[in-house]
């Protein structure tokens, strides 16, 4: 069964031009185009842009939930029941903030003051939170940073030697910028700069940066001593300075 665009919008609830949006970047393409000039979406496609909705649930990005989607090894099955989980954990909260809502009704018809604590159940989203970060967490180690690796190794190996001097040079430029203000603490404004300068350039040299793995590049500059050496030879203490300043970095885009 085909559908168009409209029906599409009108059975998930989203608008057509964010269809529209999501067949641009590739995320959600049209089985096919009629010979009218509209798009035609299969049941395959509403599955596709389930799990499209679920991944924004857990705050993915769309080039995040793209890379995701397209990966030979993606489990379909263990997503959706993550994504049950989550919806249960939801379910919990609002139950417990019906609850909260009956009983301050009950407090304002008996006369009875109700305690603080109780007033507020159900508002905290730490459980929710936490589960979406473990999924999260989950299916990035999974999928992302296998995708980093395939797409680092494509780019790098048409780099002829004058690519990887420019490459390298770049990179010297940014750590001098970040070393000739580490005196004023990591979250100076011209080191996140630098800092923000350092993303794109892997982004540009390697594979797409996102906040999850620049964060995770970051504790790699210190947990790994391959790297900490390769960086400190620069100033002792760069490595360091460098993972706190992209921890700050990252926390920001929140």
């Amino acid at each position: 069964m085909s559908y168009k665009v409209k029906e599409v919008a009108d059975i998930v609830g989203i608008s057509v031009r964010t269809l529209h949006h999501y067949d641009q970047i590739g995320l959600l393409k049209p089985e096919s185009i009629s010979p009218a000039g509209y798009r035609l979406y299969t049941d395959k496609d509403l599955e596709r842009l389930q799990q499209i909705l679920f991944f924004k649930e857990l705050d993915f990005n769309l080039q995040e939930i793209k890379e995701v989607l397209d990966s030979p090894g993606f489990d379909r099955k263990h997503a959706l029941k993550a994504h049950r989980e989550l919806l249960i954990e939801k379910k919990k909260r609002l139950e417990k903030i019906i609850k909260s809502v009956d009983s301050t009704i009950d407090s304002i018809e008996g006369g009875i003051e109700m305690g603080k604590k109780e007033m507020f159940d159900g508002f905290d989203m730490s459980e929710i939170e936490k589960h979406k970060e473990k999924y999260a967490e989950e299916t990035r180690q999974k999928y992302g940073n296998t995708y980093a690796y395939k797409e680092s190794q494509k780019k790098t190996s048409q780099y002829k030697k004058e690519d990887w001097a420019r490459i390298m040079s770049r990179s010297e430029e940014i750590y001098k910028k970040v070393i000739a203000n580490m005196d004023k603490g990591p979250a100076d404004k011209e080191v996140q700069e630098a800092v923000a300068e350092l993303r794109q350039h892997i982004t540009d040299s390697f594979y797409n940066c996102t906040p999850e793995i620049f964060r995770g590049l970051g504790d790699l500059y210190v947990n790994d001593e391959r790297f900490t050496a390769n960086i400190d030879k620069y100033k002792p203490g760069l490595a360091k300075f460098l993972r706190e300043a992209m921890h700050i970095y990252c926390d920001n885009l929140k």
